[in-house]
């Protein structure tokens, strides 16, 4: 067997095997940390660094767990299709809340890293922390920002509000189904999404209308806000 194939069919099965073992102990303790996305990461890190793996090399075989995160999304659409009349009845508080909260999302990143003292391509490329990392890397591109940096900060939102974003959600008073399926896509994005299809199929519709609504509301604020930001005098 071709040595190519043969490391692309390892890193596959290396992949699946660790995060099925980080779910395991996650489910086991029910630590937020412990969250399987998070732990599955830092585990494939450690390991390719310690056997000297190249990213290049490994990525032969993760493209094909990449490719059907493009499959996972179109079936979102299922959920979705059945709670239509659902949506529709709620289309102005959705749009309402997508816009307030896409531009709370950016206000809050951005105005505290500032405050802090972060140099303005991280304070930019904090913006679109609250979209699916494809989408907030063309963002932060765009804005200045730093791509990388970004990534990064999008699969940390999107772990902690998988991981806590139910129960806290709950331990304010949020009884809507579909209220908490909006919220966990909003916030939390593709790993919010995944968590809200675990919580039901009303759930699992408002976080793919919610997702999709974001990336769209936060390419066309991010722009707005940070020049808002700038007149105000916040280095950004």
């Amino acid at each position: 067997m071709d040595s190519g194939v043969l490391g692309a069919m390892l890193a596959v099965g290396g992949t699946v095997l660790v995060f099925d073992l980080a779910r395991r102990l996650h489910r086991r303790l029910g630590w937020a940390l412990l969250h399987p996305v998070l732990v599955g990461i830092v585990a494939v890190i450690a390991a390719l660094e310690a056997l000297g793996v190249r990213y290049e090399a490994y990525d032969r075989g993760g493209r094909w767990l990449s490719f059907w995160l493009g499959p996972a999304v179109v079936a979102l659409g299922v959920p979705l299709f059945r709670q239509m009349d659902q949506v529709r009845r709620g289309a102005r508080a959705l749009g309402v809340s997508l816009l307030a909260g896409g531009a709370v999302g950016i206000v809050s990143s951005c105005g505290v890293a500032a405050l802090l003292g972060a140099s303005p391509e991280v304070v930019r490329s904090l913006a679109p922390r609250s979209v699916t990392t494809p989408i907030a890397i063309e963002i932060a591109r765009r804005a200045g920002g730093i791509p990388s940096l970004s990534a990064v900060v999008v699969i940390l939102s999107g772990v902690l509000g998988a991981a806590v974003g139910p129960a806290l959600l709950r331990a304010a008073g949020v009884r809507s189904r579909t209220a908490l399926g909006i919220a966990l896509g909003a916030a939390a994005h593709g790993v919010g999404t995944a968590r809200a299809v675990e919580e039901g199929e009303v759930e699992a519709a408002g976080a793919g209308i919610a997702i999709g609504l974001m990336g769209v509301v936060t390419a066309v604020l991010t722009p707005l806000v940070l020049a808002l930001l700038a007149w105000l005098g916040v280095a950004v």
